[in-house]
């Protein structure tokens, strides 16, 4: 199993929790996104990715991209410990918080969105900072008090185990942390993080522990 990865890609660390959570073992392909203006525009990585974005996972003849559905892949790949819930409803919440963040949230904070503020709205680090900003309060405004209204909601977005749901919440608040964003008002938001990178599969999937780290 290879999975070709930029450390500070929150799309892929999604997919290292998962393949941490399920103790799998594989192969990390760095793709620099930054360097000679990306590696991801090469042809040869675009002959696996025609998106040209990470991550993509390599396993048993299947080239697979899009990190939730990855996920979802080795979940029913690899059903245990599984990161959705049995019940159907339990598993449209999770999956609910999922696409919140990773369609609602960060799409608008995403590396390309900000290299285009930058380089052609030509929008300055002020306000490249205040967009960031202001899309990360306002999306964790509603998720917070989503998770913290909800019976379903435990040590994780769901109960007391990990799901799919907190793959795409932690690299999230990481990245909030590391722009300067103030999320001591995400009471809920900021417990479930500070509890899931207490676990291995969570901190070593973290950006500085990545054999590309810079």
């Amino acid at each position: 199993m290879k999975l070709y990865s930029y450390f500070r890609s929150s799309a892929a660390w999604r997919v290292r929790i998962a393949l941490n959570l399920k103790k799998l073992p594989y192969d990390c392909v760095p793709v620099h996104l930054l360097r000679d203006g990306g590696e991801q525009f090469s042809d040869t990585y675009r002959s696996l990715n025609h998106d040209a974005v990470v991550p993509t996972l390599v396993d048993d003849g299947n080239v697979l991209q899009q990190s939730l559905a990855i996920i979802e892949y080795l979940d029913e790949t690899h059903p245990q410990p599984p990161l959705l819930p049995a019940s159907p409803g339990d598993r449209a919440f999770v999956r609910g918080i999922a696409l919140q963040l990773a369609c609602e949230i960060h799409p608008l904070n995403n590396l390309r969105v900000l290299k285009y503020l930058k380089r052609t709205v030509g929008a300055g680090d002020d306000a490249r900072n205040a967009w960031y900003a202001h899309w990360i309060s306002s999306g964790f405004t509603a998720l917070d008090a989503h998770l913290a209204a909800s019976r379903r909601s435990g040590a994780f977005c769901f109960g007391d185990a990990p799901t799919l749901a907190d793959t795409c919440l932690i690299p999230q608040v990481f990245n909030a942390d590391r722009f300067n964003v103030d999320t001591s008002g995400f009471p809920t938001i900021r417990r479930i993080y500070d509890h899931a990178m207490q676990l291995p599969a969570f901190a070593q999937a973290a950006p500085g522990a990545q054999p590309d780290a810079e």
